[in-house]
């Protein structure tokens, strides 16, 4: 496998990772989160691509599939789902 190849989805899956945190810690609202929650969907994606490919990334590669579920989750709570107006929600 590609050394650079390797080197690209290892550092990119780093600081898509810090940035999506980042952006989740600024509490900027739901879209911002939801988008945020993008980013961590291909930094999993990324890392799970690296640790696969990788001789000794098999643990970070089952991790980021697990946070791949999680972040898939946010994804849909943030940007998709529709958050219903208070009062509305079923009893």
């Amino acid at each position: 496998m590609s050394e650079l190849l390797l080197n690209s989805l290892q550092y990119y899956g780093a600081a898509a990772g810090a940035v999506a945190a980042l952006i989740v810690s600024l509490d900027l609202g739901r879209k911002p989160t939801g988008w945020a929650f993008v980013i961590f969907v291909t930094s999993s994606i990324a890392l799970i691509g690296w640790g696969f490919l990788n001789d000794e990334g098999k643990g970070i590669g089952t991790q980021n599939v697990i946070l791949l579920v999680i972040n898939l989750i946010g994804v849909y709570r943030y940007l998709i789902r529709k958050k219903p107006v208070h009062g509305e929600a079923a009893a």
